[in-house]
């Protein structure tokens, strides 16, 4: 069967025919006079939307890069090659590298078992994966202090065998892999839901193993699903700063990541290197914008020649 094939196809197919069934809906909408908008409501609403994002989205990003080169570029680049600053992008790099993998195995197993099988405790694994849009960072970082402090659960232990969680590369890793998990898993759960089960029985009719089933049918269907959620998870491997901030203890050059380093700066007065910093984040957001914009183009595209 063809790499597209009907699981990609019917969620492409399925954005491509909402946005035209969006747009058919407006238009009877528009052509009758009862239900028609006056000219002036629909300005009035355009603008409402179009204020709020230069002042809460736009604004925002053009002041971080005017502030992070307001000194010039050689204020700029000195501020991004400072020890301390290479240290906190190489550990944001290595959180990012380590926790973006694990969660794509364990989001691609999970929405493998929710979607293709039936079992006891289902539900609560659905459940289990929202936990950390419920819970708060700070929260989740409390609870490995809790557990990996030195007056923790395993602290002794730890502490018996000269291993370190608790401020140091482990916490920062686990914490930032407990707020990004639920990302591949819920991009592709719905994905693969829609795709159903015939292909892969079919598969495994044809003589397919389990595996075989997983690399050859699966993943070929929701490779832009996949994608897509792996997008997103990175951005927010790099971005976050709660939970990190409560298990790093803030050591300059150790185990702080760029946010925590941006931090750092600004209440030092550092200004010009605050922002320096942040404009790289702002950098990396505008590119999972374009990133993203690409995969819902492809999404489209192949929706439409399905």
């Amino acid at each position: 069967m063809d790499g597209q094939t009907y699981g990609e196809g019917t969620l492409m197919a399925g954005a491509a025919g909402a946005l035209h069934g969006a747009g058919d809906h407006a238009a009877r909408f528009e052509s009758k006079a009862a239900t028609r908008e006056p000219t002036l409501v629909k300005w009035a609403i355009l603008a409402l939307s179009l204020t709020f994002f230069a002042v809460f989205l736009l604004m925002p990003l053009v002041a971080v890069f005017f502030e992070a080169f307001r000194k010039g570029w050689e204020t700029y680049l000195a501020a991004l090659v400072e020890p301390d600053a290479v240290a906190a992008i190489k550990l944001t790099v290595i959180a990012a590298m380590i926790s973006v993998p694990l969660n794509l195995v364990f989001g691609v197993a999970a929405a493998w078992a929710i979607t293709k099988f039936e079992f006891r405790g289902k539900h609560f694994l659905i459940t289990f994966i929202d936990l950390p849009f419920s819970v708060s960072p700070v929260v989740a970082g409390l609870i490995y202090v809790l557990v990996f402090g030195a007056q923790g659960w395993f602290g002794p232990w730890l502490s018996e065998h000269d291993l370190k969680v608790i401020f140091a590369v482990p916490g920062i890793v686990l914490a930032t892999v407990f707020v990004t998990f639920p990302f591949v898993a819920r991009e592709l759960i719905p994905l693969m839901e829609a795709q159903g089960r015939d292909e892969e029985e079919a598969a495994v009719v044809l003589g397919a193993r389990g595996w075989q089933t997983l690399w050859y049918v699966t993943l070929p269907n929701v490779k832009w699903g996949l994608l897509y959620g792996v997008i997103l998870c990175n951005a927010r491997a790099m971005g976050e700063f709660g939970a990190v901030s409560v298990v790093s203890g803030h050591i300059r050059g150790l185990t702080n990541t760029m946010p925590l380093h941006v931090e750092i700066l600004y209440n030092e007065y550092q200004f010009a290197a605050a922002f320096a910093v942040a404009s790289v984040l702002a950098l990396l957001a505008l590119v999972t914008l374009v990133i993203k914009a690409w995969v819902e183009r492809q999404v489209g595209k192949t929706g439409a020649e399905e």
